[in-house]
């Protein structure tokens, strides 16, 4: 599953990405340049991206308004990556749409643990997502079959 990083600090980009590749995460992509984030995340399509809030330019909480705003019922979890541990900033992130928070400095075995638990969860989403579309073509191509039988027994009793 791929992953992606958006924070303007470089060095918790490359920790980060580091952290994950050691871990066995190997579609690992981060951005230190927010107003290059949406555009990046339609072009690498993650599924899960880790996000910090504080950044020049477009702050995270415009990015993750963005992300939430297209109308999508897919599952992407966004995680948070903040100092910023103050309610406000919670309950504005949370209410924007941000699944889980990571706080700075990062802890790695939470880290890890938090990106675990939910590519799992994207991973089921997709998974069901999946299944409901083959079954809806099923019915779609079981109903059409009876249709046409219907329309032969039809012809038949006049």
């Amino acid at each position: 599953m791929k992953i992606l990083v958006i924070d303007d600090d470089r060095l918790t980009v490359t920790l980060l990405e580091q952290l994950l590749q050691r871990h066995g995460y190997t579609r690992v992509m981060g951005i230190t340049n927010s107003r290059a984030a949406l555009e990046t995340c339609a072009a690498f399509d993650p599924d899960l991206i880790l996000l910090d809030l504080i950044m020049p330019e477009v702050d995270g909480f415009a990015i993750l308004e963005a992300l939430r705003s297209d109308g999508s019922e897919r599952f992407l979890p966004i995680v948070i990556l903040t100092a910023d541990i103050t309610e406000d900033a919670k309950a504005r992130a949370l209410d924007a749409g941000a699944t889980d928070f990571l706080v700075k400095p990062v802890s790695q075995t939470e880290a890890l643990l938090r990106i675990r638990n939910l590519l799992e969860a994207r991973r089921l989403n997709v998974l069901l997502r999946n299944q409901r579309a083959a079954l809806e073509e099923a019915v779609r191509e079981r109903t059409e079959e009876l249709r046409g039988k219907i329309g032969e027994l039809e012809s038949v009793n006049r």
